[in-house]
């Protein structure tokens, strides 16, 4: 059954990642962060989106590395895992790209 549970975890990373970088979206505007200039002329509202963007895919990357590559056992119990992290890490680096290029509230 751990193959269930590593299947599931690159979905879960990007559901996590989503309604992060969604709150902080939502956290942003009601705070004025576009109006927050950090160095190098980037607002803070990008700035923190942009980190939990880079956060959630880290995290998938991570996941992937982690993930046995082939071994013994059933093909479904090898391959399920690998599948799941590969739409988790897609599902982030697409999903997500909206928010972090369109303009902020």
């Amino acid at each position: 059954m751990r193959w269930l549970a590593l299947s599931l975890a690159g979905p879960g990373i990007w559901a996590a990642g989503f309604s992060a970088v969604y709150a902080l979206h939502g956290t942003g505007c009601a705070r004025d962060w576009p109006e927050v200039t950090l160095a190098g002329g980037i607002d803070l509202h990008h700035a923190m989106l942009i980190s939990g963007w880079l956060v959630t895919l880290g995290a998938g990357a991570m996941l992937m590395l982690g993930l046995p590559r082939a071994g013994a056992g059933a093909l479904l119990a090898r391959q399920l895992p690998r599948t799941g992290g590969w739409i988790g890490l897609g599902a982030t680096a697409t999903t997500l790209l909206p928010v972090l290029l369109a303009t902020s509230c």
